[in-house]
């Protein structure tokens, strides 16, 4: 987990991960086990030190945008998407892919909708209007 913190805070200058529910998760009994296993919470912390002590950016997407349920072709959200399905079909655009590319193309494209034309993003945009 060291080294891919490391890597990802060394390589990338901006990087994009959701606000899990992980005390949600490990109460589902079926999913407890793994989850408790993967070290989402550890992650996370290492990548905030590391991304601030190598000048990264990491941008935490909130735990409610509906990026696995959402088309990352036309835009569309579906209403219900359970856990076994492992690939995301649109009904509105006939869009298919595997459920977590989809999810992770989604998060790319709400951060880069965030961003303004200079480079800014609306937090920062604020914090100027501010001063």
């Amino acid at each position: 987990m060291h080294k891919l913190t490391t890597y990802l805070a060394k390589n990338h200058s901006q990087i994009v991960i959701e606000d899990l529910n992980v005390s949600g998760m490990i109460s589902n009994h079926k999913l407890a086990k793994a989850v408790a296993d993967m070290g989402f919470y550890e992650f996370r912390r290492q990548l905030e030190y590391k991304c601030e002590l190598y000048g990264s950016k990491l941008i935490v997407v909130d735990r409610w945008f509906p990026s696995s349920k959402t088309c990352s072709h036309c835009g569309e959200v579906k209403q219900f998407l359970s856990l076994s399905e492992r690939v995301f079909n649109c009904e509105g655009c006939n869009f298919s892919c595997d459920r977590d590319l989809n999810a992770a193309l989604n998060l790319a494209m709400a951060v880069s909708s965030t961003v303004t034309a200079c480079g800014l993003d609306n937090a920062d945009v604020a914090r100027m209007k501010q001063e």
